[in-house]
Protein backbone atom coordinates (compact mmCIF):
# COMPACT_ATOMS: atom_id res chain seq x y z
CA UNK A 1 0.00 0.00 0.00
CA UNK A 2 1.61 3.34 -0.96
CA UNK A 3 2.02 5.73 1.22
CA UNK A 4 -0.88 8.35 1.29
CA UNK A 5 2.23 11.18 1.60
CA UNK A 6 4.22 10.04 -1.33
CA UNK A 7 2.63 12.18 -3.84
CA UNK A 8 3.15 15.16 -2.23
CA UNK A 9 6.74 14.16 -2.33
CA UNK A 10 7.01 13.74 -5.49
CA UNK A 11 5.23 17.19 -5.85
CA UNK A 12 7.48 18.79 -3.73
CA UNK A 13 10.19 17.77 -6.24
CA UNK A 14 8.96 19.10 -9.43
CA UNK A 15 8.12 22.06 -7.31
CA UNK A 16 12.03 22.61 -6.61
CA UNK A 17 12.86 22.74 -10.32
CA UNK A 18 10.36 25.00 -11.54
CA UNK A 19 10.92 27.37 -8.85
CA UNK A 20 14.56 27.14 -9.23
CA UNK A 21 14.03 27.56 -13.21
CA UNK A 22 11.34 30.68 -12.54
CA UNK A 23 14.00 32.50 -10.13
CA UNK A 24 16.69 31.80 -12.93
CA UNK A 25 14.58 33.28 -15.70
CA UNK A 26 13.57 36.40 -13.56
CA UNK A 27 17.36 37.05 -13.00
CA UNK A 28 17.74 36.43 -16.32
CA UNK A 29 15.20 38.73 -17.77
CA UNK A 30 16.21 41.85 -15.34
CA UNK A 31 19.99 41.58 -15.50
CA UNK A 32 19.98 44.65 -16.62
CA UNK A 33 18.33 46.36 -13.72
CA UNK A 34 20.53 44.57 -11.42
CA UNK A 35 23.34 46.82 -9.24
CA UNK A 36 25.63 44.09 -8.69
CA UNK A 37 24.42 41.03 -10.70
CA UNK A 38 27.72 39.10 -10.60
CA UNK A 39 26.92 37.85 -6.95
CA UNK A 40 22.98 36.79 -7.66
CA UNK A 41 24.06 35.12 -10.77
CA UNK A 42 27.05 32.92 -8.48
CA UNK A 43 23.91 32.23 -5.94
CA UNK A 44 21.70 31.33 -8.62
CA UNK A 45 24.43 29.02 -10.05
CA UNK A 46 24.83 27.74 -6.58
CA UNK A 47 20.97 27.00 -5.92
CA UNK A 48 20.51 24.82 -9.03
CA UNK A 49 23.65 22.86 -8.81
CA UNK A 50 22.15 22.25 -5.10
CA UNK A 51 18.71 21.82 -6.07
CA UNK A 52 19.04 19.48 -8.96
CA UNK A 53 21.95 17.71 -7.16
CA UNK A 54 19.58 16.81 -4.13
CA UNK A 55 16.54 15.75 -5.91
CA UNK A 56 17.06 12.41 -4.23
CA UNK A 57 16.54 13.87 -0.63
CA UNK A 58 13.46 15.20 -1.66
CA UNK A 59 11.62 11.63 -2.37
CA UNK A 60 10.70 10.24 0.80
CA UNK A 61 10.77 11.47 4.46
CA UNK A 62 13.29 8.97 4.68
CA UNK A 63 15.77 10.58 2.82
CA UNK A 64 14.78 13.97 3.36
CA UNK A 65 17.17 13.96 6.90
CA UNK A 66 17.71 16.69 9.43
CA UNK A 67 20.93 18.02 7.73
CA UNK A 68 19.98 18.49 4.89
CA UNK A 69 16.70 20.52 6.02
CA UNK A 70 18.54 22.64 7.91
CA UNK A 71 21.12 23.39 5.02
CA UNK A 72 17.97 23.75 2.69
CA UNK A 73 16.81 26.23 4.39
CA UNK A 74 19.90 28.19 5.31
CA UNK A 75 20.46 28.16 1.33
CA UNK A 76 17.00 30.33 0.87
CA UNK A 77 17.90 32.65 4.06
CA UNK A 78 21.44 33.37 2.58
CA UNK A 79 19.85 34.15 -0.72
CA UNK A 80 17.17 36.47 0.31
CA UNK A 81 19.48 37.74 2.48
CA UNK A 82 22.09 38.46 -0.41
CA UNK A 83 19.43 40.28 -2.54
CA UNK A 84 19.84 43.92 -1.47
CA UNK A 85 23.39 43.47 -2.12
CA UNK A 86 22.60 42.25 -6.49
CA UNK A 87 19.42 44.99 -6.29
CA UNK A 88 20.80 47.48 -4.57
CA UNK A 89 18.66 50.35 -6.02
CA UNK A 90 15.50 47.82 -5.84
CA UNK A 91 14.60 47.96 -8.98
CA UNK A 92 14.00 44.16 -9.48
CA UNK A 93 11.36 43.24 -6.37
CA UNK A 94 11.73 39.31 -5.96
CA UNK A 95 14.40 38.47 -4.06
CA UNK A 96 17.18 36.14 -5.41
CA UNK A 97 15.39 32.80 -4.67
CA UNK A 98 12.36 34.25 -4.96
CA UNK A 99 9.02 31.05 -4.71
CA UNK A 100 12.11 28.66 -4.61
CA UNK A 101 12.48 29.17 -0.92
CA UNK A 102 9.09 28.11 -0.16
CA UNK A 103 10.14 24.63 -1.37
CA UNK A 104 12.59 24.24 2.05
CA UNK A 105 9.60 25.38 4.50
CA UNK A 106 7.12 22.81 2.47
CA UNK A 107 10.07 20.05 3.04
CA UNK A 108 9.63 21.01 6.88
CA UNK A 109 6.09 20.40 6.61
CA UNK A 110 6.10 17.32 5.24
CA UNK A 111 9.19 16.42 7.16
CA UNK A 112 7.70 16.88 10.54
CA UNK A 113 4.67 18.54 10.73
CA UNK A 114 2.82 21.52 11.28
CA UNK A 115 4.95 22.57 14.04
CA UNK A 116 8.16 22.34 12.13
CA UNK A 117 6.37 24.48 8.86
CA UNK A 118 5.77 26.81 11.86
CA UNK A 119 9.20 27.02 12.67
CA UNK A 120 10.65 27.02 9.41
CA UNK A 121 8.33 29.77 8.08
CA UNK A 122 8.83 31.96 11.07
CA UNK A 123 12.51 31.82 9.63
CA UNK A 124 11.80 32.59 6.17
CA UNK A 125 9.25 35.66 7.28
CA UNK A 126 12.31 37.06 9.49
CA UNK A 127 14.45 37.08 6.52
CA UNK A 128 12.48 38.64 4.39
CA UNK A 129 11.48 41.25 6.74
CA UNK A 130 15.18 41.84 7.37
CA UNK A 131 15.83 41.93 3.92
CA UNK A 132 13.05 44.70 3.48
CA UNK A 133 14.23 46.76 6.95
CA UNK A 134 10.50 47.16 7.61
CA UNK A 135 7.47 45.30 7.53
CA UNK A 136 5.36 46.00 3.94
CA UNK A 137 2.25 44.88 3.22
CA UNK A 138 3.53 42.88 0.15
CA UNK A 139 5.54 41.60 2.29
CA UNK A 140 3.30 40.70 5.30
CA UNK A 141 0.89 39.00 2.92
CA UNK A 142 4.08 36.94 0.88
CA UNK A 143 5.08 35.94 4.80
CA UNK A 144 1.56 34.76 6.02
CA UNK A 145 0.71 33.12 2.41
CA UNK A 146 3.68 30.85 3.36
CA UNK A 147 2.94 30.39 6.63
CA UNK A 148 -0.79 29.32 6.05
CA UNK A 149 0.05 26.65 3.05
CA UNK A 150 2.70 25.12 5.27
CA UNK A 151 1.21 24.86 8.50
CA UNK A 152 -2.26 23.59 6.54
CA UNK A 153 -0.13 21.07 5.00
CA UNK A 154 1.82 19.93 7.82
CA UNK A 155 -1.15 19.24 9.33
CA UNK A 156 -2.55 17.07 7.04
CA UNK A 157 0.32 14.99 7.02
CA UNK A 158 0.41 14.43 10.31
CA UNK A 159 -3.64 13.58 9.95
CA UNK A 160 -2.72 11.35 7.08
CA UNK A 161 -0.15 9.25 9.05
CA UNK A 162 -2.46 8.60 12.07
CA UNK A 163 -5.01 7.42 9.64
CA UNK A 164 -2.30 5.06 7.91
CA UNK A 165 -1.56 3.54 11.39
CA UNK A 166 -4.73 3.53 12.45
CA UNK A 167 -5.78 1.66 9.12
CA UNK A 168 -2.73 -0.90 9.47
CA UNK A 169 -3.83 -1.62 12.84
CA UNK A 170 -7.03 -2.32 11.69
CA UNK A 171 -6.09 -4.63 9.23
CA UNK A 172 -3.89 -6.31 11.21
CA UNK A 173 -6.71 -6.80 14.02
CA UNK A 174 -9.22 -7.64 10.67
CA UNK A 175 -6.39 -10.71 10.10
CA UNK A 176 -5.86 -11.96 13.31
CA UNK A 177 -9.41 -12.12 14.05
CA UNK A 178 -10.41 -13.81 10.59
CA UNK A 179 -8.34 -16.28 12.03
CA UNK A 180 -9.31 -17.06 15.12
CA UNK A 181 -12.51 -17.28 14.01
CA UNK A 182 -11.22 -19.92 11.56
CA UNK A 183 -9.78 -21.41 14.34
CA UNK A 184 -12.77 -21.43 16.31
CA UNK A 185 -14.97 -23.06 14.25
CA UNK A 186 -12.14 -26.15 13.82
CA UNK A 187 -12.46 -26.29 17.39
CA UNK A 188 -16.29 -26.62 17.44
CA UNK A 189 -16.20 -29.15 14.72
CA UNK A 190 -14.15 -31.32 16.41
CA UNK A 191 -12.76 -30.76 20.04
CA UNK A 192 -15.47 -29.26 21.56
CA UNK A 193 -18.05 -32.23 20.45
CA UNK A 194 -15.43 -34.97 21.24
CA UNK A 195 -15.01 -33.66 24.81
CA UNK A 196 -18.81 -32.98 25.09
CA UNK A 197 -19.23 -36.98 24.29
CA UNK A 198 -16.27 -38.44 26.62
CA UNK A 199 -18.33 -35.81 29.69
CA UNK A 200 -21.96 -37.64 28.89
CA UNK A 201 -20.41 -41.30 28.05
CA UNK A 202 -18.47 -40.70 31.06
CA UNK A 203 -21.24 -39.67 33.37
CA UNK A 204 -23.51 -42.62 32.11
CA UNK A 205 -20.71 -45.31 32.39
CA UNK A 206 -19.82 -43.99 36.26
CA UNK A 207 -16.77 -44.78 38.59
CA UNK A 208 -13.17 -43.68 37.19
CA UNK A 209 -14.74 -43.15 33.55
CA UNK A 210 -17.15 -40.28 35.14
CA UNK A 211 -14.13 -38.48 36.54
CA UNK A 212 -13.03 -38.54 33.38
CA UNK A 213 -15.99 -37.02 32.05
CA UNK A 214 -15.80 -34.06 34.82
CA UNK A 215 -12.45 -33.33 33.72
CA UNK A 216 -13.87 -33.07 29.76
CA UNK A 217 -16.55 -31.09 30.69
CA UNK A 218 -13.98 -28.29 32.38
CA UNK A 219 -12.02 -28.32 29.47
CA UNK A 220 -15.34 -28.01 27.52
CA UNK A 221 -16.47 -25.08 29.15
CA UNK A 222 -13.15 -22.93 29.08
CA UNK A 223 -12.56 -23.48 25.69
CA UNK A 224 -16.06 -22.32 24.77
CA UNK A 225 -15.45 -18.81 27.04
CA UNK A 226 -11.93 -19.12 24.89
CA UNK A 227 -14.07 -19.16 21.74
CA UNK A 228 -16.60 -16.39 22.51
CA UNK A 229 -14.15 -13.85 24.32
CA UNK A 230 -10.68 -15.08 24.29
CA UNK A 231 -10.44 -15.41 27.63
CA UNK A 232 -10.38 -19.14 29.25
CA UNK A 233 -12.11 -18.85 33.25
CA UNK A 234 -10.73 -21.10 36.04
CA UNK A 235 -13.44 -24.31 35.27
CA UNK A 236 -15.25 -24.51 38.84
CA UNK A 237 -15.94 -27.22 41.18
CA UNK A 238 -19.64 -27.76 39.10
CA UNK A 239 -18.13 -27.06 35.62
CA UNK A 240 -18.24 -30.87 34.63
CA UNK A 241 -22.42 -31.11 35.14
CA UNK A 242 -24.28 -32.10 32.52
CA UNK A 243 -26.07 -28.75 32.32
CA UNK A 244 -22.56 -27.18 31.88
CA UNK A 245 -21.11 -29.32 29.60
CA UNK A 246 -23.85 -29.39 26.69
CA UNK A 247 -22.36 -28.97 23.61
CA UNK A 248 -25.16 -27.93 21.50
CA UNK A 249 -23.17 -25.36 19.56
CA UNK A 250 -26.61 -24.07 19.07
CA UNK A 251 -29.81 -23.17 20.70
CA UNK A 252 -32.15 -25.94 21.38
CA UNK A 253 -35.04 -26.33 18.87
CA UNK A 254 -32.54 -24.78 15.84
CA UNK A 255 -32.99 -26.33 12.60
CA UNK A 256 -29.99 -24.62 11.39
CA UNK A 257 -26.58 -24.34 13.33
CA UNK A 258 -22.98 -25.12 13.02
CA UNK A 259 -20.91 -28.11 14.39
CA UNK A 260 -20.23 -32.34 13.59
CA UNK A 261 -23.06 -34.08 15.61
CA UNK A 262 -21.76 -34.95 18.46
CA UNK A 263 -22.39 -38.74 19.34
CA UNK A 264 -21.65 -40.70 15.91
CA UNK A 265 -24.05 -43.63 16.65
CA UNK A 266 -26.75 -43.49 14.31
CA UNK A 267 -30.46 -45.17 15.96
CA UNK A 268 -32.18 -47.79 14.02
CA UNK A 269 -33.23 -46.36 10.94
CA UNK A 270 -30.99 -43.22 10.86
CA UNK A 271 -29.72 -42.56 7.17
CA UNK A 272 -25.96 -41.94 6.94
CA UNK A 273 -26.61 -38.40 4.79
CA UNK A 274 -27.28 -36.12 8.51
CA UNK A 275 -24.86 -38.34 10.13
CA UNK A 276 -22.00 -37.56 8.00
CA UNK A 277 -18.89 -35.42 9.48
CA UNK A 278 -19.27 -31.88 8.61
CA UNK A 279 -16.19 -31.19 7.76
CA UNK A 280 -15.80 -34.85 5.47
CA UNK A 281 -17.03 -32.29 2.46
CA UNK A 282 -14.27 -29.78 3.29
CA UNK A 283 -11.51 -32.85 2.83
CA UNK A 284 -13.68 -33.79 -0.12
CA UNK A 285 -13.20 -30.56 -2.23
CA UNK A 286 -9.69 -29.76 -1.22
CA UNK A 287 -8.88 -33.25 -2.36
CA UNK A 288 -9.74 -32.42 -5.81
CA UNK A 289 -7.44 -29.20 -6.08
CA UNK A 290 -7.68 -25.82 -7.36
CA UNK A 291 -10.14 -26.95 -10.05
CA UNK A 292 -13.80 -26.48 -10.34
CA UNK A 293 -16.18 -28.84 -8.22
CA UNK A 294 -19.61 -30.21 -8.84
CA UNK A 295 -21.29 -28.98 -5.40
CA UNK A 296 -23.90 -31.78 -6.38
CA UNK A 297 -21.47 -34.16 -5.58
CA UNK A 298 -20.78 -32.93 -2.26
CA UNK A 299 -24.22 -32.49 -1.20
CA UNK A 300 -25.93 -35.58 -2.26
CA UNK A 301 -24.12 -37.60 0.15
CA UNK A 302 -26.08 -35.78 2.69
CA UNK A 303 -29.71 -37.58 0.87
CA UNK A 304 -31.39 -40.22 2.88
CA UNK A 305 -34.57 -41.21 4.33
CA UNK A 306 -34.92 -38.21 6.38
CA UNK A 307 -33.00 -35.66 4.20
CA UNK A 308 -34.57 -34.82 0.27
CA UNK A 309 -31.74 -33.17 -2.36
CA UNK A 310 -33.21 -31.34 -4.88
CA UNK A 311 -30.61 -30.20 -7.71
CA UNK A 312 -30.76 -28.63 -11.06
CA UNK A 313 -29.73 -31.23 -13.80
CA UNK A 314 -26.63 -29.72 -15.30
CA UNK A 315 -23.25 -29.70 -13.03
CA UNK A 316 -22.82 -26.67 -10.23
CA UNK A 317 -19.71 -25.70 -10.11
CA UNK A 318 -17.27 -24.02 -7.74
CA UNK A 319 -13.81 -24.16 -7.29
CA UNK A 320 -12.57 -27.08 -4.93
CA UNK A 321 -12.14 -24.82 -1.40
CA UNK A 322 -15.31 -23.32 -1.66
CA UNK A 323 -17.20 -26.10 -2.59
CA UNK A 324 -15.91 -27.56 0.07
CA UNK A 325 -16.90 -25.28 2.32
CA UNK A 326 -20.67 -24.97 1.49
CA UNK A 327 -20.74 -28.12 1.59
CA UNK A 328 -19.52 -28.46 5.41
CA UNK A 329 -21.77 -25.26 6.11
CA UNK A 330 -24.97 -27.63 4.73
CA UNK A 331 -23.38 -30.46 6.87
CA UNK A 332 -23.00 -28.49 10.05
CA UNK A 333 -26.76 -27.00 9.52
CA UNK A 334 -27.93 -31.04 8.97
CA UNK A 335 -26.10 -31.96 12.21
CA UNK A 336 -28.62 -29.43 14.10
CA UNK A 337 -31.62 -30.76 12.28
CA UNK A 338 -31.08 -34.18 13.75
CA UNK A 339 -29.72 -33.05 16.98
CA UNK A 340 -32.50 -29.97 17.96
CA UNK A 341 -35.19 -30.50 15.80
CA UNK A 342 -37.66 -32.58 16.92
CA UNK A 343 -40.43 -33.69 14.89
CA UNK A 344 -42.62 -36.26 12.83
CA UNK A 345 -44.01 -39.45 14.79
CA UNK A 346 -40.64 -40.42 16.30
CA UNK A 347 -39.90 -37.28 17.25
CA UNK A 348 -36.83 -36.68 14.53
CA UNK A 349 -37.44 -34.00 12.43
CA UNK A 350 -37.89 -34.12 7.97
CA UNK A 351 -34.91 -31.73 6.41
CA UNK A 352 -34.92 -30.61 2.30
CA UNK A 353 -31.96 -29.57 0.88
CA UNK A 354 -32.49 -27.06 -2.50
CA UNK A 355 -29.49 -26.04 -4.37
CA UNK A 356 -30.28 -23.27 -7.16
CA UNK A 357 -27.74 -22.59 -9.62
CA UNK A 358 -27.84 -18.82 -10.64
CA UNK A 359 -25.74 -16.62 -12.86
CA UNK A 360 -23.58 -15.15 -10.21
CA UNK A 361 -24.00 -17.24 -7.32
CA UNK A 362 -24.57 -20.64 -6.13
CA UNK A 363 -27.53 -20.80 -3.38
CA UNK A 364 -28.34 -23.69 -1.02
CA UNK A 365 -31.09 -23.77 1.24
CA UNK A 366 -32.02 -26.11 4.40
CA UNK A 367 -35.28 -26.09 5.50
CA UNK A 368 -36.69 -28.28 8.41
CA UNK A 369 -40.38 -29.19 9.95
CA UNK A 370 -38.90 -28.37 13.62
CA UNK A 371 -40.38 -26.46 16.23
CA UNK A 372 -38.07 -23.43 14.97
CA UNK A 373 -36.18 -21.22 17.21
CA UNK A 374 -37.23 -19.66 19.59
CA UNK A 375 -36.80 -15.74 19.25
CA UNK A 376 -33.62 -13.88 20.89
CA UNK A 377 -32.17 -17.53 21.34
CA UNK A 378 -29.79 -17.54 18.74
CA UNK A 379 -27.85 -14.74 20.51
CA UNK A 380 -28.46 -16.05 23.45
CA UNK A 381 -26.15 -19.48 22.52
CA UNK A 382 -23.44 -16.90 21.01
CA UNK A 383 -22.82 -15.05 24.39
CA UNK A 384 -22.90 -18.48 25.84
CA UNK A 385 -19.77 -19.60 23.61
CA UNK A 386 -21.96 -21.79 21.40
CA UNK A 387 -20.61 -20.66 17.87
CA UNK A 388 -22.62 -23.36 15.48
CA UNK A 389 -24.32 -20.56 13.40
CA UNK A 390 -21.98 -17.92 13.38
CA UNK A 391 -18.87 -19.72 12.70
CA UNK A 392 -20.02 -23.01 11.15
CA UNK A 393 -22.38 -21.47 8.91
CA UNK A 394 -22.26 -18.04 8.96
CA UNK A 395 -18.15 -17.99 9.84
CA UNK A 396 -17.82 -20.26 6.32
CA UNK A 397 -19.93 -17.97 4.09
CA UNK A 398 -18.05 -15.11 5.27
CA UNK A 399 -15.11 -16.14 4.59
CA UNK A 400 -16.10 -17.36 1.33
CA UNK A 401 -17.64 -13.54 0.39
CA UNK A 402 -21.14 -15.22 0.94
CA UNK A 403 -23.76 -14.89 3.08
CA UNK A 404 -25.98 -17.05 5.27
CA UNK A 405 -29.60 -15.93 6.25
CA UNK A 406 -31.18 -18.09 8.93
CA UNK A 407 -35.03 -17.96 9.09
CA UNK A 408 -37.30 -19.36 11.54
CA UNK A 409 -40.83 -19.47 12.37
CA UNK A 410 -42.24 -21.29 15.96
CA UNK A 411 -43.84 -24.37 15.02
CA UNK A 412 -43.46 -24.18 11.12
CA UNK A 413 -39.12 -24.96 11.69
CA UNK A 414 -36.34 -23.31 10.24
CA UNK A 415 -35.11 -22.65 7.11
CA UNK A 416 -30.88 -21.00 5.86
CA UNK A 417 -30.33 -19.87 3.02
CA UNK A 418 -26.53 -19.89 2.15
CA UNK A 419 -25.37 -17.86 -0.69
CA UNK A 420 -21.89 -17.91 -2.36
CA UNK A 421 -21.13 -15.56 -4.90
CA UNK A 422 -19.37 -17.15 -7.97
CA UNK A 423 -15.93 -15.30 -9.16
CA UNK A 424 -14.76 -15.37 -12.05
CA UNK A 425 -10.82 -16.29 -12.68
Amino acid sequence: MMSVEQPLWRALIGYRVLAVLYSAGVFVWSYEEYSAPVPGAVFLAVLACWTFATLRNVASADRCTLPFLVTDIALGVAGILLSPVADGNDQVGPTLPSIWVAGPVLAFALKGGWRWAAGASVLVGAANIIERGTITRTTFHNVLLVCVASIAIGYVIEVARASERTLARALQIEAATRERERLARDIHDSVLQVLAMVQRRGTALGGEAAELGRMAGEQEVALRALVSSGVAPRPGPGSGTPGAADTSGDPPGSGAGGGRSSEREPGPGADPGPEQDAGSAVDAGADDGAGPCDVRALLSSYAGSRVTFAEPGAPVLLPAQAAGELAAAVGAALDNVRKHAGGGPDGRAQAWILLEDEPDAVIVTVRDDGPGIPAGRLAAAEAEGRMGVSLSIRGRLRDLGGTAEVVSVPGQGTEVEMRVPKHDD
